[in-house]
């Protein structure tokens, strides 16, 4: 049977887990990086759609390519992070649906409206995005998730000139990495059950 996993696991992904800025100078390996993507590829998506698609930027002269087009509030913090990793929407995400959705063989042809195709880009390649969140802070990252950045800049910098990735487009970018603690600021509220749900 299925048991809650412990109060401590439950604080360091959710209760005690906090949008870092300042980052510790501390390594973090690639094999951590490849673990965090390994377990959260196991994440629920519509019809197994799987279309984000994550570029981990790491290297000094991949930093300053995307430095340029991060607001101005967020270049110092991704670039003192050990890793930053770009968060993208595959549009063409039906042409892996042979392999994803074998069983069914016209699965491809549900995403032929283009709306519909973005729709479920977005939806789902959001829901990858935060698993991603969910299991690097298993993993004992801290991440700093942010959508102040010029989206068409990153595209062209980093998707359009390479025929594999002109039809990826940059949803949020997120800095991976061990937090300085002391450099938080005090925690926002958060809406109480009460004001955010209904039961029906």
């Amino acid at each position: 049977m299925t048991e809650i996993i412990s109060k401590e696991s439950r604080d360091q992904i959710f209760t005690d887990a906090r949008t870092h800025g300042n980052w510790q100078e501390k390594d973090v390996p690639e094999t951590l990086i490849r673990d965090t993507y390994e377990l959260m590829k196991f994440g629920p998506t519509s019809m197994n759609t799987s279309p984000a698609r994550f570029v981990f930027v790491r290297s000094p002269e991949a930093k300053a390519r995307l430095l340029p087009h991060m607001a101005e509030g967020n270049r110092e913090k991704t670039e003192k992070a050990p890793w930053t990793v770009i968060i993208a929407n595959d549009l063409d995400f039906p042409e892996k649906l042979t392999e994803l959705f074998p069983h069914k063989e016209d699965a491809k042809d549900v995403f032929k409206n283009p709306q519909n195709r973005a729709e479920t880009a977005f939806r789902n390649g959001s829901l990858q995005g935060a698993y991603f969140m969910i299991a690097a802070r298993a993993h004992g990252l801290d991440c700093g998730p942010m959508s102040g950045f010029d989206r068409p800049g990153v595209d062209k910098e980093f998707f359009l000139s390479n025929p594999e990735t002109e039809n990826w487009t940059a949803n949020f970018i997120c800095n991976l990495g061990y937090g300085v603690d002391e450099k938080l600021f005090p925690r926002l509220p958060r809406l109480s059950f009460e004001d955010a749900c209904q039961i029906l």
